[in-house]
């Protein structure tokens, strides 16, 4: 899964960084072209959109590839390259009609077989976001104008993930006779295209690539053969910015118009008239993880102890301590709050006292030791350290000991795959609209991912054996039918104190006074198709 975007640099390497780049006059744009800067730390990992996988990526997909379908700023199904689209009863076959408008930036159709090739490419070169295409059986195009998908299993929410940026579509004749871009059963083997890409796009959105320097920019030009009304900017411009207070400082200058990885505390440095700051809930959240099967436990670590754990932790005083009041807000299952199944769950109340006597009923009342292994991360807006800081506060009031280890990422997950660890802090963002990919990842079923990472093979008491039953009748339910079982799966979840969210941090929109549409969208990122820039 992807885990969203992180910064590490230091404030004063952020400040030198923003001196150089202005002295440098890196960002110098001209003065006819409507040019929106972005400051962002780029974590672009490929530019196939068959291989790409991260928040730059979606970015970047969903402005240079249209998709059948988007999202709005409700999160309600919009047409895109489908004019229409139907279900059967049973949602296991989806027919789409094209729209006879739809053209790529060459000026030539989109066609059903584009559709056809370019989601039997994303599936067979089995890169990370090949995952999404898991329950397609198959991808027909029975004439130029239709496509017809259909699914190995009910699946209510494939519209909401083929409106996910990676199922755009690609031109591909473009692609095979420039890029000798391959979509067959030995794509994974045989296709070289991924160099191609990295300097070219073959797609039908808003914008083209202009160019890519890994490390210091992303530039897109507006598509001037666009379907649809044109984009309101010429170009757009993605820089590499790696420090909150570097992008502030752009910003505030009127060297960037949009930064997207500014901190609450940052956030605060913002004044004045020519610069907007918005706070608003997200999707993302934080959270505490505790293995019972890892290897380094002192002792069995039964849901009772982990109950204790999880009530003797100040959630309240966590979001003050790492983000400040009101800047977060408290999510107690694995769910967005804003996704089917995710409101209304109760959050544990904070009660040390209530922990000490469970603990003390379960014979550790004079406390123990945890290894506490976590990402030395900061993600969005909460600094790992930090967190684990308060967390490392609150359960020594209980007795319980946490021996803080932060490591990088890759040995983070390495060891939590091998040995598991304890106790930990990790993070989370969704690849699209839709609860299934929750379910799927933490829903604690036999052989899934924190099913291994909890340690099942040594101590299986905490699985859940029932979730993927009922995953599958929700994705053959309605939507209100799914909403009422996916509320039910995070309860079980929930109760289990395996996997214990905190935080869902709110996301920060920091931009210039003069810019307008700036949001985010689970499907895109921030779809650069809607931002305009007065003149």
């Amino acid at each position: 899964m992807k885990m969203g975007n992180f910064d590490r640099l230091s404030r004063l390497k952020g400040l030198a960084a923003a001196t150089m780049l202005m002295g440098l006059g890196a960002i110098a744009i001209p003065a006819e072209a409507k040019t929106l800067v972005i400051a962002r730390d780029m974590d672009v990992n490929s530019l196939d959109i068959t291989r790409g996988w991260c928040d730059t990526c979606m970015i970047y997909n969903a402005a240079v590839y249209d998709a059948l379908l988007t999202l709005d700023a409700d999160n309600k199904l919009v047409p895109l390259v489908a004019e229409s689209w139907e279900a059967n009863a049973d949602q296991t076959s989806f027919t789409f009609k094209l729209n006879p408008k739809a053209t790529f930036a060459d000026g030539s159709k989109v066609e059903a077989k584009d559709v056809k090739w370019s989601w039997e490419r994303l599936k067979n070169i089995k890169g990370s976001p090949s995952g999404l295409t898991e329950t397609i059986a198959s991808v027909e195009a029975p004439d130029a104008g239709t496509v017809v998908v259909k699914t190995t299993v009910p699946n209510s929410e494939l519209l909401n993930l083929l409106a996910a940026s990676y199922f755009g579509v690609v031109n591909s004749d473009v692609a095979e006779a420039e890029a000798k871009a391959v979509a067959g059963e030995d794509a994974a083997q045989s296709d070289q295209a991924e160099p191609w890409f990295m300097a070219h796009s073959a797609g039908g959105g808003a914008f083209v690539l202009d160019s890519y320097q890994p490390g210091a920019e992303l530039r897109l030009k507006r598509n001037e053969n666009y379907w649809r009304a044109p984009a309101k900017v010429d170009e757009v411009v993605i820089r590499q910015v790696g420090d909150a207070v570097a992008q502030a400082q752009l910003l505030q200058n009127g060297q960037a118009d949009v930064a997207l990885n500014i901190d609450p505390e940052t956030a605060k440095t913002l004044t004045g008239t020519d610069v907007k700051v918005e706070s608003a809930p997200s999707n993302n959240f934080v959270y505490l993880t505790i293995s019972p099967g890892a290897v380094a436990n002192p002792f069995p670590m039964t849901n009772d102890i982990r109950e204790a754990i999880s009530i003797a932790v100040n959630r309240a005083e966590l979001i003050e301590f790492t983000l400040g009041e009101g800047n977060g807000q408290l999510i107690s299952v694995p769910f967005p709050l804003a996704f089917p199944g995710g409101a209304n769950h109760p959050i544990p109340e904070y009660n040390p006292e209530k922990a000490k006597e469970i603990l003390a009923k379960a014979g550790h009342g004079d406390g123990f030791t945890l290894d506490a292994t976590y990402p030395n991360l900061n993600v969005y807006g909460v600094d790992f350290n930090l967190a684990m800081q308060k967390i490392q506060q609150d359960l020594a009031k209980v007795n319980i000991k946490l021996d803080l280890k932060p490591v990088e990422f890759p040995n983070w997950r390495e060891l939590a795959t091998k040995d598991h660890i304890p106790i930990s802090f990790v993070f989370f963002a969704p690849d699209y609209y839709g609860t299934s990919q929750y379910v799927g990842y933490f829903g604690l079923a036999p052989d899934s991912p924190w099913a291994k990472r909890g340690g099942a093979e040594r101590d299986p008491s905490f699985l859940l054996p029932e979730v993927p039953g009922l995953l599958a009748d929700a994705l053959k339910s309605t939507p209100e039918e799914a909403e009422k079982i996916y509320f039910d799966i995070g309860e079980k979840i929930r109760q289990q104190n395996v996997l214990i969210p905190m935080i869902s941090p709110n996301t920060i929109l920091a931009y210039g006074s003069k810019v307008h549409g700036v949001r985010n969208s689970p499907s895109s990122n921030i779809p650069l198709y809607e931002i305009s820039i007065d003149d």
